[in-house]
């Protein structure tokens, strides 16, 4: 059936888009007025009287033209690298201080702070900063602290990791990662558990301690390179690193008695240092006595058996003046300290006799010293 007006009148009209009118209910806004009104603030801003002339369309064209190019001056702070694109391709990198670059939206440019340090915490983290006190609360997060050792112990680290962008390749850090805060948290926690998967627990506690930073700092490195991450690692802190806290006092103990075992090792070595030299200087001072004491010997044998082949030839040559004289000079020698009584050989008793040796003056060297 065809649509009539039930009511009987004339159709009533639709509301369009536009508002209220014929066709749809709306009046269409007269485009040649809007025009026409667009023309006039236009004239007012053209020069040459207001005259909606070629020239002035030109001069007007060449002010936004000038207007649009001096909008690409941009600056970059000290801290800063900008970085230049054209129609979102990468053109090239600018230093600190005034640079330009086209505007968009033809060109666009992003600005990194290459020298400013970051620093993650892996094993714990900050709830509260008291700026005032220069503290901060910490929270531990054994999930990330918790590493298993080489030997299959449980080790309880905690570090922090210094990082910045790169400055020679901030374009890498750029494009290459999406979240710098994450990749460089999950590539240091993996590093570290490699490192300390490969170390014993006691070694980790105690010697090889002060070679994880480096270490741990040179793979995170690598593998940050590899992913062209554009991150440059500035340094590795150990915080803590700890048994888990069910055993931490018997590990402590064990801590104690190897220093003490280094400290009285240390001793010992320093004992035996000053030792062996003293007993190797005496070693020396007897071999050169007992060299001197055996020249001395062969040379005391030598002259004496010399002496005996001079007597004997003397003997030879006359036995009887010979034997006079070694009775004399062997007499000379057992009776010549020893208190004398000299007996008469024809009975007439003993033969008074002066003792010059203790009648005559002492000499003056004698007296002196006396």
């Amino acid at each position: 059936m065809p649509w009539s007006n039930q009511s009987g009148g004339p159709r009533k009209p639709t509301p369009g888009p536009w508002g209220q009118g014929p066709n749809g209910g709306a009046t269409p806004p007269d485009l040649e007025d809007l025009l026409r009104r667009g023309q006039d603030k236009l004239r007012s801003l053209i020069p040459g009287g207001g005259s909606f002339t070629g020239r002035g369309i030109i001069a007007l064209v060449l002010v936004g033209i000038l207007v649009w190019l001096l909008s690409g001056f941009y600056t970059v702070q000290t801290n800063e690298v900008g970085l230049n694109f054209v129609f979102g391709r990468y053109t090239g990198k600018t230093s600190a201080g005034l640079n330009y670059n086209f505007p968009e939206p033809i060109g666009s440019y992003q600005r990194l702070e290459v020298t400013d340090r970051n620093a993650i915490d892996i094993g714990s983290s900050s709830l509260s900063d008291d700026s005032r006190r220069g503290f901060s609360e910490m929270r531990e997060v054994p999930e990330e602290s918790l590493m298993l050792t080489g030997d299959e112990n449980i080790a309880d680290v905690k570090f922090r990791v210094i990082w910045q962008i790169d400055p020679v390749h901030p374009e890498d850090f750029a494009f290459n990662i999406r979240n710098p805060q994450d990749t460089v948290k999950a590539v240091a926690e993996s590093a570290m558990r490699t490192i300390v998967g490969q170390t014993e627990i006691q070694k980790l506690l105690t010697v090889e301690r002060k070679n994880i930073e480096p270490e741990a700092q040179a793979a995170i490195q690598k593998i940050l390179d590899q992913y062209k991450a554009g991150v440059l690692i500035i340094n590795v802190q150990l915080l803590s690193v700890d048994p888990p806290p069910s055993v931490i006092s018997a590990f402590r103990d064990v801590t104690a008695a190897q220093q003490d075992l280094q400290r009285l090792t240390n001793e010992a070595e320093t004992y035996a240092n000053r030792i062996v030299p003293e007993a190797r200087g005496a070693a020396a001072a007897i071999l050169q006595a007992a060299d001197g004491y055996r020249e001395q010997t062969i040379a005391e044998a030598r002259g004496q058996a010399s002496a005996f082949d001079q007597i004997y030839a003397a003997y030879k040559e006359a036995p009887q003046l010979t034997r006079e004289r070694m009775y004399l000079e062997t007499m000379e020698k057992v009776l010549g300290s020893a208190d004398k009584i000299i007996l008469d050989d024809k009975g007439n008793g003993v033969v008074p006799y002066l003792p010059l040796t203790e009648v005559a003056p002492k000499p003056a060297s004698q007296g002196a010293a006396k």
